[in-house]
């Protein structure tokens, strides 16, 4: 994707759905083993969405779970951080500022929860992680 190949890209996701599918079955033996591939395959399908629409889908039109699409969300905020810095680099700095307030915005919305670890391990960490990312890339934008 950051080589804004898009059709390799989908063909990637659409290889990936599919192992999802056949994976799935095993919810209930590999809970978090499965949460961390439905984060991982989330995060991409938030970035692709992104960089494409310069949104943000949402939980449903993507068809992740609450959890691996919340933590998808919080890694995404790093990619936007790259596709920022690229844009700015290409001098498109309108794609930079709709970057930075895709960051703003996955940070803001989900800045009121805050869940022990128990409850949704590595949350707080991403949330720390998102905050501090996104005080790099206001720096780098003025």
């Amino acid at each position: 994707m950051h080589a804004h190949d898009m059709e390799t890209a989908k063909k990637y996701l659409e290889e990936a759905k599919t192992h999802l599918n056949t994976i799935s079955s095993y919810s209930e033996e590999f809970p978090s083993q499965l949460n961390h591939v439905y984060q991982e395959y989330a995060e991409a399908l938030i970035v692709l969405h992104a960089i494409e629409n310069k949104s943000i889908p949402g939980m449903k039109e993507i068809g992740i779970p609450q959890l691996p699409y919340l933590l998808g969300l919080l890694d995404a905020v790093g990619e936007f951080k790259r596709e920022m810095y690229v844009s700015l680099k290409n001098g498109k700095k309108a794609d930079a500022e709709k970057y930075f307030e895709l960051m703003e915005t996955v940070y803001d919305e989900l800045l009121p929860l805050r869940f022990s670890n128990s409850i949704l391990p590595e949350f707080r960490r991403k949330q720390d992680s998102a905050r501090h990312q996104l005080e790099q890339a206001r720096g780098e934008l003025l």
